[in-house]
């Protein structure tokens, strides 16, 4: 669109300042290219606002909604692991285990002759691992193994089956 008409449509439009307005309506009167641009735009202005615009049927949200609902529950959920929540747990494991190892290492009798008097101290855990935390712990894993036991026979049973 050139500059012409958008000022013209900003005039029909009412989006134009007094000033513009003023300048616009002495263009129109004394240029012959704005009066017949001017014209032939409010003519097209006029006939937009004659039409009537066409409405869906009132069903017809519905059914976009459930045409997609369908669409995304036939298509499997994909899980988005974070990677910065797997390097994490290395992390962990990893300074767990260097730990230890610095620790085995730090408190080595190495004065021994033979590697078979190395002598490591390892700290007393056994006020940590009492009976009941050892029983919840034990019932804890069953539930979990029998949860992914449970998930994997009913993927079996609703996979389908090649003939």
């Amino acid at each position: 669109m050139n500059g012409i008409e958008e000022r013209i449509w900003n005039y029909i439009d009412g989006n134009c300042s007094a000033e513009e307005r003023q300048a616009m309506d002495i263009l129109i009167a004394t240029d012959e290219t704005y009066k017949r641009k001017f014209h032939e735009l409010e003519k097209l202005n006029i006939d937009f606002s004659c039409m009537q615009l066409d409405e869906p049927s009132m069903g017809f949200g519905y059914k976009v909604m459930e045409t997609i609902r369908t669409e995304n529950a036939t298509k499997p959920l994909k899980v988005t692991v974070d990677q910065r929540i797997i390097k994490g747990i290395a992390a962990f494991f990893i300074l767990g285990i260097s730990l230890c190892l610095i620790f085995a290492f730090a408190t080595a009798n190495w004065s021994a002759a033979g590697a078979s008097s190395l002598d490591i101290k390892l700290p007393d855990l056994s006020g940590y691992f009492s009976g009941a935390v050892t029983k919840g712990f034990i019932v804890l894993d069953i539930v979990l193994a029998l949860y992914l036991f449970d998930s994997y026979l009913r993927k079996k049973l609703n996979r389908p089956q090649a003939q």
